[in-house]
């Protein structure tokens, strides 16, 4: 039988704009529902479009801390522009603009209310485009992030007895969610990521495993510039799944931030269409309550086509490898291109990639001699295998 999913979405999304020199754009809400509509993806009969609530105060109190929050609320409603540095606040990535309190609620909402449908309400998968917010700091806005709304969703799972898998496909590494759940081993925080050597936020290399209980718990693959979609599958194949399905959680929070494509004007990545499916299909087969949530990508139209493809799979609907003549001509005139929704697998330059197989491959061993031990290890006796 199908899984039955939800997909969360408000079309108050549109309210809301970072600036128009800004890369976070977010008409690229708008571009991925309208291409899921156009596929027929949001009028299945087991898949629900739920609308996208505000979150509760109570919950952003579970990480963020009060007057980070108070400071939040008080420059909502500026007509003004504000500027905070103590709380990462006013600056090129984090502007304060009339109403970005309101916008990080709504996205934090989203994944409260994904992560409630997969525990009480009998949901397989629940999908928030505008979660992902990983950057977010207990008292510092970070990376376009306000509020960590996967953090605040996690402790709500934790508060149910709950143990939680958090994957993170985003080019950026997941810092605050790994710096949230650094000491404990209720929460296997996996990150593959472009290398903070010489990328934002210059965290997630593989000494960084976790402290006190936590040890062995936080799992990060950082690829270099050029790595392209088998190395991107290797480090999934031979890190993340394998702790994964080791770990076997109650709940699976996935990142789906498709900053990775090779088209992506921020990133060094060379990914595609091709290795992104292998992945949502590989942790669709692990049969584990899924919430997902967007991320980055600052090519509208990747993201568009990422997202679409995501909620194709999660709702096991194969799509026509051609974007519908409607929607390339609504991206046409927005200077886009594209024709095409899948990509061919894509092999880097051959200097470049054995560099970037180097690099994968002494993360993988850097893996499996600190924290493969402690999650296989410590899982397979726990099964008696």
């Amino acid at each position: 039988m199908p899984a039955r999913t939800a997909l969360i979405y408000s079309h108050d999304f549109s309210r809301f704009s970072y600036g128009d020199e800004h890369p976070f754009k977010i008409q690229r809400f708008l571009l991925a529902f309208e291409l899921m509509r156009q596929y027929g993806l949001t009028d299945l009969p087991r898949a629900a479009v739920l609308d996208c609530p505000r979150v509760d105060e109570a919950d952003l109190l579970s990480f963020h801390a009060p007057d980070y929050l108070a400071r939040l609320r008080e420059f909502n409603q500026s007509d003004e522009p504000r500027a905070d540095f103590r709380y990462g606040l006013g600056d090129l990535d984090n502007p304060v603009f009339k109403g970005f309190y309101d916008w990080a609620c709504l996205g934090a909402g989203g994944t409260v209310e994904a992560a409630r449908l997969v525990t009480e309400e009998g949901y397989d998968i629940a999908f928030n485009m505008a979660g992902g917010w990983h950057h977010g700091h207990r008292s510092r806005a970070s990376g376009f992030s306000y509020l960590n709304d996967a953090v605040i969703a996690i402790n709500k799972l934790l508060g149910k007895g709950l143990r939680v898998a958090y994957l993170d496909l985003d080019a950026h590494h997941g810092d605050g969610v790994q710096e949230a759940f650094y000491d404990t081993d209720q929460v296997l925080t996996v990150s593959i990521h472009e290398s903070g050597i010489y990328f934002f936020p210059g965290t997630g290399f593989e000494n960084e495993t976790g402290i006190g209980r936590g040890v062995g718990y936080s799992v990060n693959v950082p690829l270099v510039a050029h790595a392209d979609d088998a190395l991107f599958m290797k480090a999934f194949d031979e890190v993340a799944y394998p702790l994964i399905a080791a770990f076997n959680p109650d709940v699976l929070v996935t990142q789906l931030g498709a900053d990775t494509f090779r088209t992506d004007p921020l990133t060094r990545l060379e990914i595609t269409t091709h290795s992104y499916t292998y992945v949502l299909r590989k942790l669709k087969a692990l049969k584990i309550p899924w919430v997902a949530v967007g991320g980055g990508g600052y090519n509208v139209v990747n993201v568009a086509r990422a997202w679409t493809l995501a909620w194709g799979i999660m709702n096991g609907v194969e799509l026509h490898p051609r974007l519908p003549a409607a929607f390339v001509e609504i991206i046409k005139d927005l200077g886009h291109p594209n024709r095409m929704l899948l990509d061919a697998m894509h092999w880097a330059e051959e200097d470049d990639r054995n560099r970037a197989l180097d690099a994968v491959e002494r993360s993988i061993a850097a893996m499996r001699k600190t924290v493969f031990p402690v999650i296989i290890g410590c899982y397979a006796a726990a099964s008696g295998e």
